[in-house]
């Protein structure tokens, strides 16, 4: 670890490079509270979709990183601010003319339309808590409406009141006149209806630490800003949040990076250190689309976890988190292939090389080897040729072209082959668009089954490979991409595919002649 310790310093992954950057924030004296805090923030108005988890993760990451380069204690803290009132009925939840009565009133307030939790903020927030579960995070999960109700944000609470005016300037500087003008950084929760009120103060009394406006009735009202009976708006709560914790480092999605500035003058005003902060690029959907939890849109954890492992996963978040990302169904096998292919790199690595690599990440440094000896790709080629409706009969055509591996001592392989199969069968077949060859294509075809025909060479992929590749340039194809193309379309289906060499040791030689023949007679369309 002490090498892994001294590549971390210079490295260039992003976790270590934040990670170095934090550390200077304690490089004169260490945290007076013990400890280095991490916070993820989520806002339950809607269910917890896959940018929520890829914010715990990467922060969970750099912890990791921190953790590699300095001996100071770390803590995560995932904040649910579920006293919010919800503004809008989420258009993915059943029993949506019910919810519609309840806007405006805090998310733990709502009743859950599943049924299943006391209200809709408990549902999501545990829904929450059993994906970061899933995925093994270590973290303390706190609950707005706790916080604000066991009076743990009181002292904060407080000193808005007593510096309201300085607070009320750092927000109004970024405000239209028209909603200025009705403006407080308080919102008082109403007694009555228990609705969240976006009110202006008629008065603060900072001695007495309350607050006295007027409902939408004209009733006027006074209360103290502590106990829960009044909330913070959202961009001088994420800075009150910080002074109260102590928070050290906190992510969030490039929408919020205008509003850094604020929530750091917030957070200095009421007499703490900001954070170091990291933005991240969005994740799209299929359409181009930003992927949001009131509207259901792109990938959810789950749909992922269908179709590939946790890691796989872990695999895409890490890649690039300051670039846009469209994520949907068909970046998976990618994600899958690629996340073994540095798994094998991993052990032949030095220390700089393994620092830099994604896996050292996603897997703390305890790094496990891969066992994938079919590429996640190929096995869906296989279900493909095959028609396999179950992973047992990708297992005959594995345990051909390598006896030693069985689900037993391959379990990895064994998950992915029935990925694969569950992945075809939704995505792959749907789409399948078979052609039939032309002349030039037809006698390549022909020649290739011919000396499939008289091949003794095993099933060595390379050398199949290089037989596969004679062909194409005895033929003429130029550039030789048009050949494997023009395999894939005319034998598969689609205008990508494996190593085709790769693929014929896999799936057999006589298998192989089969399938040509069944190309060339029009057969597989």
């Amino acid at each position: 670890m002490t090498a892994i310790r001294d590549a971390a310093m210079t490295s260039k992954a992003w976790p270590f490079e934040e990670a170095r950057r934090l550390l200077k924030r304690y490089e004169k004296a260490p945290p007076e509270k013990g400890f280095v805090l991490f916070e993820t923030g989520y806002g339950p108005s809607g269910l917890p979709h896959i940018g929520t988890f890829g914010e715990v993760l990467r922060t969970t990451m750099i912890r990791r990183a921190f953790e590699v380069i300095s001996d100071i204690p770390t803590k995560l803290i995932c904040f649910s601010d579920d006293l919010d009132g919800m503004r809008k009925v989420p258009g993915n939840v059943p029993n949506q003319e019910k919810l519609a009565e309840y806007l405006q009133m805090p998310l733990t307030s709502v009743p859950d339309p599943f049924g299943t939790h006391e209200s809709f903020g408990d549902h999501n927030n545990a829904m929450l808590q059993r994906f970061l579960d899933t995925f093994g995070f270590e973290y303390e999960f706190y609950s707005a409406r706790s916080f604000y109700r066991s009076g743990q944000f009181d002292e904060i609470l407080l000193r808005c009141a007593e510096r309201y005016d300085d607070l009320m300037a750092i927000m109004l500087k970024s405000l239209r006149e028209e909603r200025a003008e009705t403006y407080s950084i308080f919102l008082p929760i109403h007694p009555e209806t228990g609705r969240v009120l976006y009110v202006p103060m008629k008065h603060v009394d900072a001695a007495k630490g309350e607050v006295t406006f007027d409902d939408e009735t004209g009733r006027e009202w006074t209360l103290p800003v502590t106990g829960g009976q009044v909330k913070l708006q959202w961009k001088p709560d994420f800075g009150a949040r910080w002074a109260a914790l102590g928070v050290d480092f906190e992510m969030y999605g490039k929408e919020h990076a205008t509003n850094e500035k604020i929530y750091d003058a917030i957070c200095r005003t009421l007499g703490a250190r900001p954070p170091e902060h990291f933005s991240y690029e969005l994740f799209l959907d299929d359409k181009g689309q930003k992927i949001s939890k009131s509207s259901g849109n792109g990938i959810s954890i789950d749909e992922w976890l269908t179709y590939a492992s946790t890691e796989s996963l872990s695999y895409f978040m890490y890649q690039k988190p300051k670039t846009a990302k469209r994520l949907f169904f068909d970046v998976i096998p990618r994600a899958v292939d690629e996340y073994h292919q540095q798994l094998r790199a991993y052990p032949t690595q030095d220390a700089a090389g393994q620092a830099a690599n994604p896996v050292f990440h996603i897997h703390s440094g305890d790094v496990p080897t891969s066992n994938m000896v079919v590429p996640f790709a190929m096995l869906l080629n296989l279900a493909s040729v095959s028609g396999a409706t179950d992973k047992e009969a990708l297992w005959g055509f594995i345990r051909r072209y390598a006896p030693e591996a069985s689900p037993e001592t391959h379990p990895d392989l064994d998950a992915a082959a029935g990925f694969a199969v569950r992945y075809f069968m939704d995505f792959v077949a749907p789409e399948r668009a078979f052609r039939a060859p032309d002349e030039r294509e037809r006698a390549a075809l022909e020649d290739l089954r011919t000396r499939l025909e008289t091949w003794d060479g095993g099933l060595d992929a390379e050398e199949l490979q290089s037989m596969v590749f004679a062909v194409g340039k005895e033929h003429g194809f130029e550039p030789l991409r048009d050949w494997f193309k023009a395999l894939y379309e005319i034998l598969l289906g689609a205008s990508q595919g494996p190593r085709f060499g790769g693929f014929i040791a896999l799936y057999g030689v006589a298998e192989t002649i089969a399938l040509i023949d069944r190309g060339l007679a029009g057969d597989l369309g």
